[in-house]
């Protein structure tokens, strides 16, 4: 486990530090606010894109040949494209690197394939909240390390994330050991590697059903945050890369202490499922909040009353790991990654628009927390989605006859 956490770190270090100064170089090729907002929404839609196709095709190929040899072909790739955005002189190379960078870098689903090799089905929840922690710390590093050097050089954050990605690349190579064995990996097939295909399959786990739904909308969430924050923070605070990167920051605290430090906690009085109705409830009232506080620093108090939000994740993917068959968790778990890179296309379709039509808004007014009020009504109807099938479960195992005690992979609301 140390070893998988520690890959998790510097990857997600590296990722963090492109995150403040991402948009800020979309800049330098448009001519206003609304063309950056739309340009953006272009850069993260096609590395979304590429992601959702090749996502389950990394995932099989890592059930067939072993999780490790993909992480290395996901960091060698990261590394590559960092440095080639970092030196992209027009929009279309931006455009067409982040291309190259989504089809290649499926390192989340890998590693939590990884864990779910190494862990029993009873304490996946608690590791995948430690999987979770690392990227909470990586957000913690990365992003205010991107905002420091992108204050000196816009360029400056990609070229010391391609540094990262490289020295994660030769810690993979020579130290992280193989989690799958041999005897475990199934033989690779075409059919497997279709992104729809892989979906279906993913909602005929037995347990699963609707939470498909719930990861669907919770994801498109969270990705319409994650498009619409830096822009904006800047549209409506006037916050620049450092002040981005302190926001960043503070997300990986919150992250860290709930992942690293609560969630072990939690699930010792808790279910996972009554965990992730809990902060899919906190995470809905936090997207109204993000939208309507009227000044900067407030957004860093909700990350922290949204603290029950960081749960929800971990607790998802500890019942769909649990569902699944010991010897396809890469292929399940890609599926998940799929359906999540799904997300991040639709994402943009919406965050670009709404951020274009609030662009021209005065700094302060409440109506630039559009994209948000659209988050927050995604993730209430995930809500009522995991409400209703937890309570489906429930009844069905009340049918049957007896109650069983919750576990990470018993269902129960």
């Amino acid at each position: 486990m140390p070893f998988i956490m520690l890959t998790v770190l510097i990857d997600m270090v590296s990722i963090g530090l492109i995150i403040p100064v991402l948009p800020v170089l979309v800049g330098t090729f448009t001519g206003s606010t609304a063309d950056q907002a739309w340009w953006f929404g272009v850069t993260t839609f096609t590395f979304s894109l590429a992601n959702f196709v090749t996502s389950p095709l990394l995932g099989a190929l890592s059930d067939r040949y072993g999780r490790r040899p993909v992480l290395l072909l996901g960091f060698f790739a990261l590394a590559l494209s960092f440095f080639v955005t970092a030196m992209a002189t027009a929009l279309w190379m931006l455009i067409l690197v982040r291309v190259f960078s989504g089809a290649m870098q499926s390192n989340a689903a890998v590693a939590n394939a990884y864990v779910a090799d190494i862990t029993p089905p009873e304490q996946r929840a608690r590791r995948f909240g430690l999987i979770g922690a690392m990227f909470g710390i990586g957000f913690i590093l990365g992003p205010v390390m991107g905002g420091v050097l992108g204050q000196i050089d816009v360029h400056l954050p990609f070229y010391a994330a391609g540094v990262l990605a490289l020295l994660n690349f030769a810690y993979g190579w020579f130290v992280l050991p193989e989690s799958l064995p041999p005897e475990r990996r199934r033989r690779f097939g075409w059919r497997a590697i279709n992104p729809l295909a892989s979906l279906l399959r993913l909602g005929q786990l037995k347990g699963v059903g609707l939470l498909v739904a719930v990861i669907a909308f919770s994801g498109l969430a969270q990705f319409v945050l994650y498009t619409s924050w830096v822009l904006y923070t800047t549209f409506k605070f006037g916050w620049g890369p450092l002040e981005n990167g302190w926001s960043m920051f503070a997300v990986g605290i919150a992250s860290a202490l709930v992942q690293g430090v609560l969630l072990g906690r939690l699930l010792k009085r808790f279910s996972p499922q009554r965990l992730a109705i809990w902060g899919l409830v906190s995470s809905t009232l936090a997207y109204v909040l993000y939208g309507v506080v009227p000044q900067g620093w407030m957004m860093v108090a909700v990350i922290f009353v949204n603290l029950l939000g960081f749960t929800v994740t971990a607790s998802i993917q500890s019942i769909i790991s649990g569902a699944a068959d010991p010897a396809t968790q890469g292929r399940t778990l890609g599926a998940v990654g799929g359906l999540n890179s799904l997300m991040a296309v639709i994402a943009p379709m919406f965050a670009a628009p709404l951020l274009g039509a609030v662009s021209h808004l005065p700094r302060g007014d409440w109506r630039i927390g559009a994209p948000f009020y659209f988050c927050a009504l995604l993730q209430f109807a995930a809500l009522a989605l995991a409400w209703v099938q937890f309570r489906r479960l429930r009844r069905a195992r009340l049918a049957a006859g007896g109650v069983a005690q919750p576990t990470a992979s018993s269902p129960t609301a």
